[in-house]
This record gives C-alpha cells, structure tokens and sequence, in this order.
C-alpha cells in the first residue's frame, strides 16, 4: 500500500501490482474527450511510468467514470486482466458506490428509492427524466438518506444501484432537489462559478486475484458547503 501522492494533485487510497484507487480531484475528466483537457487516465499512466521508470507503454484501465466536476474514490485497474475482470464486478452491480450530495431544498422523504427513465442527448451532453417506454431510456436507480440539513440545504447520502450518465445530478434534480453549485441541472438556483457539491465517498469491490472486499472512503474538502457539517459525518457512511 502506497501513501504517496500519485502527482501533486491525485492522492493514491490504495495500490498494488492489480489495481489503484485514488481520490479523483474535482473538474479532471476520468478519461481524455476531445477537450484535450487533464484526465485521469492520462496522468495516472505519467505517473505510473515515472514512478517506477517504466521504459515503454503503461496501461491504466478504466473501470467507472466520474462526472468532471465530481471528486472523490475511484478505482482503476493496472493490467489487462484486471479490467476484464474489474469491468465483469461493473456488470454484476458488485461495485459498491456511495456518494454524498449537498443539494438545495429538502426531499419529501427522509429516505427512499428512486427510480427513473434517462435520456441522454449526445449532441448538448444532458440527460432528462422522460417516461417510461421513450425510445433510447435507459432505467436509472439510487437509493437516498438524509443525513443532515442546513438552512435550506440538506446533506443527503446516496447509494447508486445502475450507473447512468448524470443519474445523480438528474434524479435529485427531477424530484426537486439540484445539486449545490450544479450549472448544467441546476442553473436557476446556482450561481457562475460555484462547484458542484457531489463526492465519491465510499468504494468497495472484491479484489480482481484474491477476491477479498476491499473498502476505500474519501472525504470532501471541508469548504463550503461541505462544511455546514461535522467532518465526522463523511466517515460515518
């Protein structure tokens, strides 16, 4: 296990020859588009190779993706096999995924289950709740808690059960509750340049070789709005 910073702004949960997690910073794609911007693959395989002085070609797998503006755990595999059976944990619903939101306004329910229908546009990159049967949706699942309110946000845990383009941003945003600092879904209650509050806090998988669940959590930097509550809150999940 390694504790080293992976590059100055990518801290490494955990890493053997198999797999790396580390903690994704916020507004670093997970993979490169045509932006060309920074993305976590690409700085992972310059990392991996200066690190270990690795002469040729470094592979860096990608298993989840994370939105861009989305911080947080995330695992990435570190050989060929890994990922094919990494990718298999992705399929089966055995990677485990709990994230915190803070979002505005308060759910009509403290806890619950939501189930919606999401439509992705490629060509504008957003994603909306349509009915059941729209041709090209794809059923989007999360369950939610409750776990602390201030003013008029609440800081909600969120456990996905699919693995949607936007789910989160959208779902919460479809029964009235956007995200804090969300410009894409939630503009009209959000100001320029604020973030997007949603972290990848908790991450769990069985091993790609010896099959033993692993458990990796990640806290939020504690700015605002994360810090409307106690820090201990995050480590409870």
């Amino acid at each position: 296990m390694l504790s080293q910073p992976a590059t100055p702004h990518i801290g490494i949960l955990y890493e053997d020859n198999h797999v790396i997690v580390v903690e994704k910073p916020v507004n670093i794609l997970s993979q490169a588009d045509d932006t060309q911007d920074a993305d976590m693959v690409t700085l992972l395989k310059q990392d991996l190779k200066e690190r270990y002085a690795k002469p040729g070609n470094v592979y860096v797998g990608l298993v989840h993706r994370l939105d861009r503006p989305v911080g947080g755990a995330m695992v990435f595999a570190k050989t060929s096999k890994a990922a094919s059976r990494l990718s298999d944990v992705v399929r089966t619903h055995k990677l485990g995924k709990t994230y915190m939101a803070v979002v505005h306004g308060r759910p009509a329910k403290t806890n619950g289950t939501l189930t919606h229908h999401l439509l992705k546009d490629v060509r504008t990159n957003t994603v909306r709740a349509v009915a059941p049967g729209t041709s090209g949706a794809k059923e989007a699942r999360l369950s939610y808690e409750v776990a602390g309110m201030s003013g008029d946000m609440t800081l909600v845990r969120i456990e996905l059960h699919t693995g949607r383009p936007h789910q989160i941003r959208v779902q919460m945003k479809t029964i009235g509750c956007p995200l804090y600092g969300d410009q894409k879904y939630g503009a009209d209650r959000n100001k320029p340049g604020q973030q997007i509050a949603l972290w990848s806090v908790q991450l769990s998988f069985p091993h790609p070789t010896t099959k033993e669940v692993m458990e990796f959590r990640s806290q939020p930097p504690m700015e605002y709005p994360w810090n409307l509550w106690d820090p201990a809150i995050y480590s409870s999940c």
